[in-house]
């Protein structure tokens, strides 16, 4: 039997504002091996980028790994750990309160990244010094302060009355998920 590589990924997400400009930022971590991966939208939330993060880590995966994934948000770490995604996955994406789950797209994507790796999820406390943790916020802040973001489609179609006049002439060709 093979065993799996074993690989640290660091993660956070960040907003100017909440919502706002926002970045994520990943170090992944192979032995001797590095990797660092940022990126950011005009217009988004913290939990959002939180997720992207740990999304955009995973993706980064080319072959079934064991994973310690490390993130401050415990938005992210208690949905997996504390077994919230799978009811919310179970339920059709609704809370036990039958209000419609957050952030599905990304909860979506990351379910399936799960199921191709063996994660553990682990939070650690945001700006403690922990190196990974602080370079991710540093790759994250600098995504957020880039100029002409992209925009997370998602998001602005389904808050079409946050975005700005500027923002709104390009809004109306945004492709449905």
């Amino acid at each position: 039997m093979n065993k799996l590589k074993e690989v640290k990924i660091y993660t956070d997400g960040g907003c100017l504002g909440n919502p706002g400009p926002g970045g994520y930022g990943v170090v992944l971590l192979y032995g001797n091996y590095r990797k660092e991966l940022s990126g950011g939208f005009r217009l988004t939330t913290n939990n959002r980028m939180e997720l992207t993060a740990a999304i955009e880590g995973l993706r980064a995966l080319k072959y079934q790994c064991q994973v310690k994934l490390y993130s401050d948000s415990q938005y992210l770490v208690d949905a997996i750990n504390k077994g919230w995604l799978v009811k919310w996955r179970n339920n059709n994406w609704k809370k036990s309160n039958k209000d419609e789950v957050k952030n599905i797209d990304l909860w979506q994507d990351l379910w399936e990244l799960c199921g191709r790796n063996e994660i553990t999820f682990i939070w650690v406390k945001g700006h403690a010094g922990i190196v990974g943790n602080e370079r991710c916020d540093t790759l994250a802040m600098e995504a957020a302060n880039r100029q002409n973001l992209p925009p997370d489609i998602v998001y602005e179609r389904e808050n079409p009355h946050l975005l700005l006049p500027t923002m709104k002439a390009g809004y109306i060709n945004i492709p449905e998920r």
